[in-house]
C-alpha cells in the first residue's frame, strides 16, 4: 500500500518560471507588431518567431495562432503567397472553434488565391471568412474582397450589387468606418466605369479620392489615383499620366512596390511622355529588384522556419532524453523504496517469527515444566502422602517406648526418605559441564535393581563439549521421562540405550522388553511431554510399541 501511494504521487514534468517567460513572449510580440506597422518586416518576422517559441513553451494556442496569422500577412506583403497559405493552414490548427481569428485566416487565404489568380478558390475562402465573422461590420471586409475579385472576372453587375448593399447599411455612417466606406465607394465607382457607366463611376471615384485626402488616407489614395489614371487613359492621356505619376510618387514614399509597378505600367501603356523609355527601364529594374528581394525573403523565411523546426526537434529530443533520464532515476528510486520496504517487511516478519517460536518454545517449556510439576505432585500425593499419614497414625496409636515399635517407625520413615530421595534424583538439576556423562550414568543407574538391568552404550563416543547446554538438558530430561515411564508402566527387566553420533545430529535408540502399550494411549502415558521437549530443540522422536511386544523410541537431536 505504501509503495502504491508513493508511486501514484503526481510529479511535475517541468519546473520553470512561467511569469518571466510570458512577460518576454508578450514583449517580443508587441515589438513585432510595432515593426510590422513601421514596415520593418524582417525585424517583425524575427520577433514574431522568437515570441512564438516562448508561447509554445507556455502552450498558449491563442497567441501562437495570432502570430502565425501575422507571419502569413508579412509573407503576402513580400509576395510569398504559397508560403503564406502553408503558414495559415498551420495557424488554423490552433483554433477549434469559429472565431474572429478563423475569419482572418480564411480572409488571408482568399487574398493569397486572388493574387495567384485562383479566383474561385479566393471567393470560397472569402465566404468562409464571412461565416466566421462575429458581426456585420467584420463581414464587410471579405465581402468587399469578393466584389474586388468579381472586377477581375469582369462580373461588374455582381460587384455593384454587393457594394451597393454594403453602402446602404447605416453602420457605415459612423466616422470610425470612413476608411471602409471610401474604399467601397472607390471600388463601386471603378466597377461602374468598367461596366460602361463612366460618368456615374467617375463621380464616385472622385468622391472617394476627396474623402481619402481629407482623412490623410495616403495608402488608399494610391488606389484612387490608379483607378482615375485608368479612367483617363482613353479620354485624356495627359491627365492619365498625371494621376499615374501621383500614384507612383505616393507609393514610392510609402514603399508600396506593387502599386509603383502598376503606375509604371499605365505610364508605359499611355506612351504619352518623352520619359517612356525611362519608365520602361525603371519598370524592369524595379521588377527585378522586387523579385530578388522577395526571393531573398522567401529563402530567409525558409531558413528561419527550418532552423526553428530543427531547434524545436532538438529541444524535443533533449526533453525526451531528460524525461527518460528522470524516468530512469524515478524507477531506480522506486526500486530502492521497494527494496527498503521488502527489507523492512522481512525484518519485521523475521522478528515476528522469532518472537512466535520463542513464545511457542516458552509455551512448550512451560507445559513440560507444568507436566513435570504435576507428575511430581501426583507422585508425592499418591505414593508418599498416604504413607506419611499411615506413619502419623501409627505413631499416635502405638507406644513409642517399645523397642520394636520404635524400630518399625524408623523403618517406615527411612522408606519414605528413600522414596523422597528417589523423586528428587529423578528431577534434580542436570550437570551440563564436563561431568555430563557421569550425571547421565548416575541417573540411569538409579533405576537399576536386582530385577532390572539398565545398559547404556557408546555414551562416551559423543563429543558432548560441542553440544549446547539446552540440548544436554533436554536429553537428560527425556531419558528421565523414559525411565519413569519404564518403571511405572513397562515392567521391563532389560533396558538398552544406545548413543550414536554423525556430523549433523545425535541419535539415541531406546529399547526395553516390557509389556509395551497401545500407540493410541501414548499421550495418556506421559510420553507426549517428551515430544514437546524434543520439539523445543528442533529434534525428532519416534515411538514403536505394541502390547506384549516391548517399547522402542528413536530420538534425533541436531548438533
Amino acid at each position: 500500500m505504501f509503495f502504491f501511494l508513493f508511486s501514484c504521487k503526481e510529479k511535475k514534468a517541468e519546473n520553470f518560471d512561467t511569469k518571466s517567460i510570458e512577460k518576454e513572449a508578450v514583449s517580443l510580440r508587441d515589438k513585432a507588431i510595432d515593426n510590422q506597422k513601421k514596415q520593418n518586416f524582417n525585424t517583425a518576422f524575427h520577433n514574431y518567431n522568437k515570441s512564438k517559441k516562448l508561447f509554445e513553451v507556455l502552450k498558449d494556442s491563442a497567441n501562437i495562432g495570432y502570430i502565425l496569422i501575422q507571419t502569413a500577412c508579412i509573407q503576402q506583403v513580400n509576395g510569398d503567397y504559397y508560403g503564406s497559405k502553408e503558414t495559415l493552414t498551420e495557424a488554423l490548427a490552433f483554433f477549434r472553434k469559429k472565431t474572429v481569428y478563423t475569419g482572418a485566416i480564411n480572409n488571408f487565404m482568399g487574398i493569397a488565391d486572388k493574387e495567384l489568380s485562383l479566383y474561385n478558390d479566393a471567393i470560397y475562402y472569402y465566404n468562409e471568412s464571412i461565416k466566421d465573422s462575429p458581426d456585420q461590420i467584420t463581414k464587410y471586409g471579405p465581402l468587399s474582397n469578393i466584389a474586388a475579385v468579381y472586377i477581375f472576372q469582369k462580373k461588374y453587375d455582381k460587384t455593384i450589387a454587393i457594394l451597393e448593399s454594403i453602402l446602404s447599411d447605416k453602420l457605415l455612417e459612423d466616422n470610425a468606418q470612413i476608411l471602409t466606406k471610401s474604399r467601397i465607394t472607390d471600388n463601386l465607382g471603378y466597377a461602374y466605369f468598367k461596366k460602361g457607366s463612366e460618368e456615374k463611376g467617375f463621380k464616385l471615384m472622385i468622391k472617394a479620392l476627396q474623402v481619402r485626402k481629407e482623412i490623410s488616407d495616403f495608402y488608399g489614395s494610391i488606389e484612387s489615383y490608379l483607378h482615375l489614371a485608368d479612367y483617363y487613359s482613353k479620354k485624356d492621356l495627359k491627365k492619365s499620366d498625371e494621376h499615374a505619376l501621383e500614384a507612383y510618387n505616393i507609393a514610392t514614399r510609402l514603399n508600396s512596390v506593387d502599386e509603383r509597378l502598376e503606375a509604371l505600367q499605365i505610364l508605359i501603356s499611355n506612351d504619352n511622355s518623352p520619359k517612356t523609355n525611362q519608365y520602361v527601364q525603371h519598370y524592369f529594374s524595379l521588377n527585378d529588384s522586387i523579385i530578388k528581394v522577395r526571393n531573398n525573403f522567401k529563402n530567409k523565411f525558409a531558413k528561419i522556419k527550418y532552423d526553428s523546426q530543427k531547434e524545436k526537434d532538438e529541444n524535443e529530443k533533449l526533453r525526451l532524453e531528460k524525461a527518460e533520464n528522470q524516468l530512469s532515476l524515478q524507477r531506480a528510486k522506486y526500486l530502492r523504496i521497494v527494496f527498503a520496504i521488502v527489507f523492512v517487511f522481512l525484518v519485521i516478519l523475521i522478528a515476528i517469527l522469532i518472537r512466535y517460536f520463542r513464545n511457542k518454545n516458552k509455551a512448550v517449556e512451560f507445559k513440560a515444566s507444568y507436566n513435570t510439576e504435576t507428575r511430581i505432585s501426583k507422585k508425592i500425593h499418591d505414593e508418599l502422602a498416604n504413607d506419611v499419614f499411615q506413619v502419623i497414625a501409627f505413631a499416635e496409636s502405638q507406644s513409642l517406648s517399645k523397642e520394636n515399635t520404635k524400630e518399625n517407625l524408623l523403618q517406615k520413615l527411612d522408606d519414605i526418605y528413600n522414596r523422597v530421595r528417589g523423586i528428587s534424583k529423578e528431577n534434580n538439576k542436570i550437570d551440563t559441564g564436563k561431568d555430563f556423562t557421569k550425571s547421565i550414568k548416575e541417573m540411569l543407574s538409579a533405576y537399576n535393581t536386582t530385577d532390572r538391568n539398565i545398559i547404556a552404550t557408546n555414551l562416551e563416543s559423543v563429543n558432548w563439549e560441542d553440544i549446547d547446554d539446552i540440548k544436554k538438558i533436554t536429553i537428560g530430561r527425556v531419558l528421565q521421562e523414559l525411565m519413569v515411564n519404564m518403571k511405572k508402566h513397562s515392567k521391563a527387566d532389560l533396558v538398552v540405550i544406545r548413543f550414536e553420533s554423525d556430523p549433523k545430529s545425535i541419535l539415541i535408540n531406546y529399547t526395553d522388553n516390557g509389556v509395551g502399550c497401545d500407540k493410541t494411549k501414548i499421550s495418556k502415558n506421559g510420553l507426549q511431554n517428551m515430544e514437546h521437549r524434543i520439539q523445543t530443540v528442533k529434534g525428532t522422536i519416534e515411538f514403536d510399541t505394541e502390547l506384549d511386544n516391548g517399547f522402542k523410541a528413536k530420538i534425533g537431536i541436531p548438533k
